[in-house]
């Protein structure tokens, strides 16, 4: 910080509201985007590993090693294919590394149906598929929002490490004021990611709340 710079200007943030509503506009859809396509890929392989269990383990070791990769550097290797401040660069990865999170608690969600309910489906004349979408997924749900509150805060907070490849929503923040010495944009970018990514915890808590009643008093 540069000799007399304050800590936090404020005219700098009440002339760059708009900017800062757009940033974490950007940020939000770079950062959450993933985080659904990555359900709408954890629930049918989650279902494949939950059928053959053979399958689930080579499925986890593959997407544990893809989660344990650097972001950056898996940013820079993707941007001669996607392309440089893209937002399919920085979204690829974090795809990947929220299925790395949402496949296990899918996995767990299913197994955890007991077996007697599926048997008592079963018996009412329920078919395998009208099973699976009345009874199984909806008991999965506490696991499933769980695992999308894990995977979410992670990927608000790994997005914004793209601003160093060109598209990084709330992480120009971080770089401009680095760049600058300026610690006011830094300050700002670390609040709006904190906020955002309780805003989301929250709403996926009443998500929880309002699809899976049942669920409160076991969670207590």
């Amino acid at each position: 910080m540069l000799d007399g710079e304050p800590l936090v200007r404020w005219r700098w943030l009440g002339d760059h509201l708009g900017y800062l509503g757009d940033l974490t506009a950007d940020h939000a859809v770079i950062a959450l985007v993933p985080v659904l396509l990555a359900l709408l890929l954890a629930v049918p392989l989650g279902l494949a590993c939950a059928r053959f269990p053979r399958l689930y383990q080579p499925l986890a070791a593959v997407f544990n090693v893809v989660y344990a990769l650097p972001s950056l550097a898996v940013f820079v290797v993707l941007i001669p294919y996607t392309g440089l401040a893209t937002r399919q660069t920085v979204m690829v990865p974090l795809t990947c590394y929220a299925l790395a999170v949402l496949l296990p608690t899918t996995v767990d969600g299913l197994r955890a149906v007991p077996e007697p309910v599926r048997q008592a489906a079963t018996a009412l004349g329920y078919g395998p598929w009208r099973r699976l979408a009345a009874v199984e997924l909806p008991a999965s749900v506490p696991y499933l929002i769980g695992g999308l509150r894990v995977a979410a805060v992670s990927s608000i907070s790994l997005a914004a490490v793209g601003a160093l490849v060109g598209r990084g929503g709330l992480g120009y923040l971080f770089v401009d004021g680095f760049q600058r010495t300026f610690p006011t944009p830094i300050l700002a970018g670390i609040t709006l990611v904190a906020l955002l990514a309780l805003a989301t915890d929250l709403l996926l808590v009443a998500a929880r709340r309002v699809l899976a009643p049942w669920a409160r008093g076991v969670a207590r």
